[in-house]
């Protein structure tokens, strides 16, 4: 490192502020602006007491001139532009011409000496280090003092000097690090702003992120629940169509008929999925009712003997929620399509009920087969969607199976 990085580290302040934070620039630029005509100001205070032969002892005014015309100057190339940071060598040079300015100021026009409000406050917009800052002010309170005190300049005795030196000393160390506390304050609530700027943009992202995965899941589980089983339908009935064709067309018939209005009813469920409505099923009828077209359908479809129990639902019926119906349509549509599916059954029976009084019951959904059963563990995706749209509503699913021993899948929701 040469000698000159290690002086400006010495006596020069990092390029940030004590806290490790670039300073707030509208603020700062706020700042530098008053601190321009305050200093415009007081010079020109000063070249109108010189030139009023008021503060000059002697009568030569051409030194103290040259040394205001000096400080000028180093305000004016140094200074100034060392206000707005990034400038350490300016920094140096202007700091290091106010204390030899102020040094020959005291011994030549110590009425002059005003001009240290301005010179202190300097210091510290120019340093932004609060060590630095104390370094600096001592070493102009010292440098502006010599010349009184040692009799150079006119005037007042060495004590008098002393004192107000040292008034005036105490005032700006204690101006200078009021300044260097507010400029850390400041930094410290900037960097807050962006910390808390920057988590508002995350948790945004992440709220996004998060809409789109329901989303997805949604869609996914919309898809399973309507669409896919359409289709299964369809390709069961289009098999069974064609199997029956060559020898009964009039079965074969009655398949393409069920095709058709599988097919019309898919349609419908994706136009709705898209606007995301509520199920085609419950658009014009109870939920009671969508339960009955879908066993109805499902017998058709499959010729197994099925049947709707709606006896332990009471006369109430079922008070429910249009996202609990959801759920309980989903259950018995999932549950029957994995009978059609898997279960190899003969029968099934689909069981509406309701336990518990108003605002503390449940009403559930009982799809029962007496097919080959399986092993309630291995369950798809589709019993697990299923839980994660109970789970929504507040419900519950549960499946009752074992192989050989035909399966119960029941799901419950909350009833008002």
């Amino acid at each position: 490192m040469t000698f000159r990085h290690r002086l400006a580290a010495v006596v020069l302040p990092p390029a940030e502020d004590d806290g490790g934070q670039p300073l707030p620039e509208r603020g700062w630029r706020a700042t530098v602006v008053g601190m321009h005509v305050i200093s415009a100001a007081l010079w020109a205070l000063a070249v109108i007491s010189v030139a009023s032969a008021e503060v000059v002892d002697g009568g030569d005014r051409g030194p103290v001139l040259a040394v205001l015309g000096a400080l000028a100057l180093s305000y004016a190339f140094a200074g100034g532009p060392a206000l707005s940071g990034g400038h350490r060598w300016r920094a140096l040079v202007h700091l290091v011409v106010v204390v030899v300015s102020f040094g020959l100021i005291g011994a030549l026009a110590p009425g002059l000496l005003f001009l240290l409000f301005l010179a202190y406050p300097q210091v510290w917009f120019v340093v932004q280090g609060t060590r630095t800052g104390v370094l600096w002010t001592v070493l102009l309170a010292v440098a502006s003092a010599i010349g009184p005190v040692t009799g150079v300049g006119a005037g007042e005795s060495t004590l008098e000097v002393l004192r107000e030196s040292v008034i005036s000393l105490v005032f700006s160390l204690a101006l200078g690090l009021w300044i260097s506390h507010v400029l850390r304050q400041s930094a410290e609530r900037a960097s807050l702003i962006a910390e808390l700027e920057r988590t508002r943009a995350q948790v945004a992202d992440l709220n996004h992120a998060q809409g789109m995965a329901a989303e997805r899941e949604r869609l996914a589980r919309e898809v399973h629940d309507t669409l896919a089983q359409g289709y299964t339908s369809i390709v069961v009935l289009a098999q069974t169509a064609a199997a029956a064709l060559p020898g009964s067309p009039a079965v074969a018939a009655e398949r393409l008929s069920v095709i058709e209005e599988v097919a019309r009813e898919n349609l419908a469920e994706a136009r709705a999925m898209v606007a995301a409505f509520a199920p085609v099923a419950l658009d014009s009828a109870t939920l009671v009712e969508a339960l009955e077209r879908l066993v109805e359908r499902f017998g058709r479809e499959t010729g197994l003997a099925t049947r709707l129990d709606t006896s332990a639902l009471g006369n109430g019926g079922a008070e429910l929620s249009r996202s609990e119906e959801i759920v309980l349509l989903r259950g018995a549509q999932e549950a029957l399509a994995n009978v059609r599916r898997h279960a190899a059954a003969t029968a099934v029976v689909l069981r509406v009920s309701r336990i518990g009084t108003d605002g503390a019951g449940q009403v559930s959904v009982h799809v029962e087969d007496d097919g080959v059963g399986f092993d309630p563990a291995a369950s798809g995706v589709g019993l697990a969607g299923l839980r994660d749209r109970a789970e929504e509503v507040g419900g519950a699913v549960d499946v009752v199976s074992a192989p050989g021993e035909g399966t119960r899948v029941t799901v419950r929701v909350p009833a008002r």
